[in-house]
């Protein structure tokens, strides 16, 4: 029984180091620890203890994933691995573009590509089609959609 212990000990462990050790290694041995723990104790002991003790692990892996989940990204070493940083911005949001004209760079069906202030920007319309060379004037700025029509 002393090596079921040990077994289900360090496959506990393993499991456990897993979440803060790269590569997956210690994962993959402490569920195969865990795995051979079972099977030891249902070839020694029998089914009744083998029963009893694949009932323990799989009850005691949820409740420490379970608790793992709620209290680790708080901890003093969870905090470790959060970034509090943002790394700069994506820039995309164009509110300055509104109210200004352009000119269709490709025909818009109705999305395309316009220059407008000498950029080109994806641009779609509010619904009809303008052709290339066409002027257009931003008349909604959505998120991410900058929206045309023709002038």
């Amino acid at each position: 029984m002393e090596t079921v212990i040990i077994l289900l000990v360090v496959g506990t462990v393993l499991m456990l180091l897993e979440t803060v050790l790269p590569g997956m290694i210690a994962g993959i041995i402490g569920f195969g620890c865990l795995v051979a723990g079972v099977v030891i104790a249902y070839v020694d002991h029998g089914p009744t203890v083998g029963n009893r003790v694949l009932l323990g692990v799989t009850a005691g892996l949820v409740a420490l994933g379970v608790l793992w989940i709620r209290f680790f990204p708080h901890s003093r070493l969870g905090q470790a691995f959060v970034s509090r940083q943002a790394i700069g911005g994506l820039d995309v949001e164009r509110p300055e573009l509104l109210h200004r004209t352009g000119t269709a760079l490709t025909i818009l069906r109705p999305s395309g590509i316009a220059e407008i202030d000498g950029k080109r920007v994806d641009v779609v319309t509010d619904g009809t089609l303008i052709e290339k060379g066409a002027t257009v004037k931003v008349v909604a700025v959505e998120g991410l959609r900058v929206v045309v029509r023709a002038v």
